[in-house]
């Protein structure tokens, strides 16, 4: 696939995403960050056909407030509060190192198996509807 098409794709889709989210501030940055994540992965092919109904479903999260919209909002909403979770304060940090915690690990252990079930239904979303979302 020739340059030109991938710069299309990405562009038709950041834009996509952009009306999908009406241009929300939270919401935007982490779409943002998401697709130049995908983009910039290395050895990742551009499939024509799911970039195609990927587009067609943020078309239509974009017209109106129902199933669509509300699955991207979640997605957007758990990408959010994942990516804050994995932001540990220097403080925070700093207590651990001098007293370990065991609680804080199992807690640790529970996100990921929550996040591991998580990342699989997305799969099989995508899996099923031919669609490239993260």
């Amino acid at each position: 696939m020739t340059d030109i098409k991938v710069i299309h794709a990405y562009r038709h889709l950041y834009r996509g995403l952009l009306h999908a989210v009406q241009f929300s501030k939270p919401a935007r940055f982490i779409a943002r960050d998401q697709i130049r994540a995908a983009f910039r992965e290395r050895g990742a092919k551009l499939n024509p056909r799911s970039a195609a109904r990927t587009l067609r479903f943020l078309e239509a999260a974009a017209a109106s407030r129902d199933l669509e919209h509300n699955i991207l909002k979640n997605l957007l909403l758990t990408s959010y509060y994942r990516r804050i979770n994995s932001q540990t304060p220097w403080k925070i940090v700093e207590i651990a190192l001098r007293q370990p915690r065991r609680g804080k690990d199992v807690e640790d252990h529970f996100l990921k198996l929550a996040f591991r079930h998580y990342d699989r239904t997305i799969a099989m979303l995508n899996k099923s509807m031919g669609l490239c979302l993260r």
